[in-house]
């Protein structure tokens, strides 16, 4: 097993989300993922339990790596938030592309939460994390621009 360092510029306790992540229970870890992010954006996010697209940028660097690192080595790098970014690059920046290359829509259909979505490794590469996606793409951008990855 691959031990991933669980930093944190906060002293969030991320054990919880690597146990989640090594038992495949990938629902919680999602749902743990985005409360998370909020409590690393700061209080008004923790208390509300979503993110607005301006807060994105609080989140420290070291906090978004350790959630996506988690998330890229629990599932062999099908998943994380940088495996998303190298998908949504990879096509050129263009949402309608991205969306069904990681099965969140399928021509007109945009897939339901949770049911819709597959919760273990037969889903799309980049399928998940969610954490968010329901609140529109500027959160989801920013998590994908975030200077997080300028020099991964």
């Amino acid at each position: 097993m691959v031990t991933v360092p669980l930093t944190s510029a906060l002293n969030i306790d991320y054990r919880p989300l690597q146990e989640l992540l090594s038992a495949g229970s990938w629902l919680e870890a999602d749902r743990l993922s985005l409360q998370l992010l909020c409590r690393a954006a700061g209080e008004g996010a923790a208390r509300r339990g979503w993110l607005y697209f301006s807060e994105v940028s609080r989140i420290p660097v070291e906090d978004l790596r350790t959630i996506d690192h988690l998330w890229r080595v629990a599932s062999g790098d099908r998943f994380g938030y940088s495996v998303q970014r190298q998908l949504w690059l990879g096509v050129n920046r263009n949402w309608e592309r991205l969306w069904p290359l990681i099965g969140w829509k399928q021509g007109y259909h945009w897939t339901r939460y949770p049911d819709e979505f597959t919760w273990d490794l037969s889903a799309p590469k980049g399928h998940l994390p969610l954490s968010n996606q329901l609140r529109g793409v500027r959160v989801l951008e920013e998590l994908l621009t975030h200077k997080a990855w300028e020099d991964s």
